[in-house]
């Protein structure tokens, strides 16, 4: 039997095992189903071709519906590779799946595609759009889906049916494009309007360098104009912020092709930013209680065994051999904190012990996944590991949950969202831990964001086997996400390592251990940042904090006091005394985005004043050269 609880809270319930989703929205009115898009039933996204089977609340999506633009994205994926099947009739299909902003799908096809190739496919699915296109779902066994497809010469579906569990798999006509699916789609094609084609890039199959390598079409949909020139808008100054441009621009960083992708140099200027930010983080540390340790680079794989990361993470490691024993470059911190730990065993006094590294860790990632200082091989995480009693949880949250606020507000982002992701109530058994302690984590996370007025989303089932958490997301200046802070309690790594302590009865009891990481990573933080301030860093951040102009040879013995005063109060400080025009050299610190010139010719020397300049103000007037020197010294220290 299958129960519907309907919006008015009124409930259906059909004599069968499974209930087309059609039939179900049938039972909403004429007015409601023909603006429903598709349906959450149980909390699962469904699309009117579907069916649903149990008990569950029917709600359905409108095209205002954050989720509807996913139904409404993956089939405009479909007629995007209806288009190129027209257009290009040997291409091989691979996935075509909606992303968090559009959508986008990979095709082998012989040549790349060109930018003109690119204006005809977008032209070619706007004319199959205007046809309102049929959309049908199929359930077909697998035998007939390997003949469909190899028919076809289609390796790659054949390849994804393979991975399918059971012995059928569904099957999506969009016009007369037929796709390897799960759905869910749109009820109607006749509702994209505005896609828009973006961009192609190299892909390889499965994210495998040594598989083929396909042609990646991004694209974007939205149900209204206004919504897609608004995305458009930001894409534009998004490219205008992108860091790895920045970086090269700006002299900050790079990947060196010599050296090998996702492995970062940081360069003199990047280097000054990011001594910033770990000496601001250190003072933190010690401020707020950590130790600050350092762990070796590789350690045996036996550690990586205890831990169980050799088990399941070991295509994702860099493997060595040493003199016959198998050593492991590390890919995460938290074992050799544990080592550190158990060097001595504490009494319930003596915690919670909270130990701290910018541990900088290795991964094996896959080439096509790589992408500038935000997905990397080799990077430094500001780790910590806190040890404590169950009792002393609540405050031990709260304390990492300020910091990460507090951190985060430092450099400059003043807008959150939460998400906590939980257990899954329904299958308890999968997950490492007690029921009791479960519930005592969840509570002092769940209550921790509360107490501070934060959004979030309450994520059911998303927690890792090991532990719920908090993820912090920062919205940066043109209102993007991105995921940094994590707040992760862990429920296994203690029971591996037999990691205790003294209760204040005197016996061993197993400690509670909480994972933290506030930048999550330097190199992924730094990205973000640059992006966020579009390279425009604050005056306490800047690499270079004020550039001296000398006017003419005459002013050089003044303009180098003025470099001198604020070298000698800590300012960051640099001389242009190039023999080119003054306009050319201030056009140049303009464009390294150095937030002061201080701008000196034989007048200002005459009478010990500067002429002072200001990044995005212009000149702003002239000034003693103690004031000039103070100002920006009392501008660093408040963080602007």
């Amino acid at each position: 039997m299958v129960r519907v609880t309907l919006p008015d809270g009124s409930t259906r319930a059909f004599e069968q095992p499974e209930v087309p989703v059609s039939d179900v929205v049938q039972l909403l009115g004429e007015r409601a189903k023909g603006d429903t898009v598709g349906v959450l039933f149980g909390g699962q996204l469904r699309d009117v071709y579907q069916t649903v089977a149990g008990e569950g609340t029917l709600r359905p999506l409108k095209d205002d519906d954050e989720q509807s633009l996913y139904l409404l994205r993956h089939t405009a994926s479909h007629v995007l590779a209806h288009a190129v099947q027209e257009l290009f009739p040997d291409a091989k299909f691979a996935i075509g799946p909606p992303i968090d902003e559009g959508f986008y799908y990979d095709f082998d096809v012989e040549k790349p595609f060109t930018p003109e190739d690119l204006a005809r496919i977008e032209t070619r699915v706007h004319e199959l759009l205007k046809k309102d296109l049929p959309i049908h779902r199929e359930v077909w066994d697998k035998a007939r889906a390997r003949e469909h497809f190899a028919k076809l010469g289609q390796r790659y579906k054949l390849d994804l049916i393979d991975d399918i569990p059971g012995d059928t798999v569904s099957i999506y006509t969009v016009g007369n494009f037929v796709d390897l699916c799960a759905g869910p789609h749109i009820d109607s094609s006749r509702r994209i309007k505005h896609v828009k084609l973006l961009s192609t890039a190299g892909a390889y199959w499965r994210g495998d360098s040594k598989q083929p390598m396909l042609q990646r079409i991004y694209a974007t949909a939205f149900f209204k104009k206004s919504d897609l020139d608004a995305y458009l808008d930001r894409l534009a100054e998004a490219e205008k912020r992108d860091h790895r441009r920045l970086g090269k621009a700006l002299d900050l960083f790079d990947v060196k092709d010599e050296a090998g992708g996702g492995l970062v140099f940081w360069h003199p200027k990047g280097a000054i930013v990011r001594e910033q930010m770990e000496q601001y983080l250190k003072q933190e540390y010690r401020t707020r209680g950590y130790q600050l340790v350092f762990t070796p680079h590789i350690a045996k794989a036996d550690l990586w065994k205890t831990s169980g990361h050799l088990t399941y993470y070991r295509d994702n490691m860099f493997m060595m051999d040493v003199e016959g024993q198998e050593y492991v470059v590390k890919p995460m911190n938290c074992p050799g904190h544990i080592l550190i730990y158990k060097r001595k065993l504490y009494s319930y006094r003596e915690l919670p012990v909270r130990i701290a590294e910018m541990g900088t860790v290795y991964r094996r990632e896959l080439s096509g996944a790589l992408h500038g200082l935000l997905r990397v091989r080799g990077f430094t995480q500001d780790d910590a590991h806190i040890f404590c009693a169950p009792e002393q949880l609540p405050s031990e949250v709260d304390h990492a949950l300020d910091f990460a606020l507090s951190l985060l507000q430092r450099f400059g982002f003043d807008r959150f969202a939460v998400e906590l992701s939980v257990r899954d109530p329904a299958n308890p058994g999968k997950y490492a831990g007690t029921d009791e302690e479960w519930t005592m984590a969840e509570s002092a996370l769940e209550d921790a964001v509360k107490r501070r007025g934060l959004a979030y989303k309450r994520m059911e089932g998303e927690a890792v086997f090991y532990g719920p958490k908090i993820d912090v997301k920062v919205i940066d200046a043109i209102g993007r996400p991105w995921q940094l802070s994590t707040i992760q309690f862990d429920f296994n790594l203690p029971r591996r390592f037999d990691v205790n302590y003294v209760a204040s009865g005197g016996e061993r009891r197993p400690v509670f251990m909480v994972h933290r990481a506030l930048f999550g990573s330097i190199e992924r933080f730094m990205g973000i940042l640059t992006e966020h301030y579009a390279g425009a860093f604050p005056t306490w951040l800047s690499p270079v904090q004020c550039v001296v102009l000398p006017v003419s040879a005459e002013a050089l013995p003044f303009a180098e006091r003025v470099r001198l005063a604020l070298a000698e109060r800590g300012v960051r400080v640099e001389m242009d005394a190039r023999e080119e025009k003054i306009g050319y050299r201030v056009r140049d610190a303009e464009v390294h985005k150095v937030p002061y010139m201080a701008v000196v010719g034989e007048r200002e020397a005459k009478e010990g004043v500067v002429a002072v300049r200001a990044r995005g103000k212009g000149m702003v007037g002239t000034k003693p050269l103690e004031a000039f020197v103070t100002e920006i010294v009392d501008e660093v220290a408040a963080g602007r």
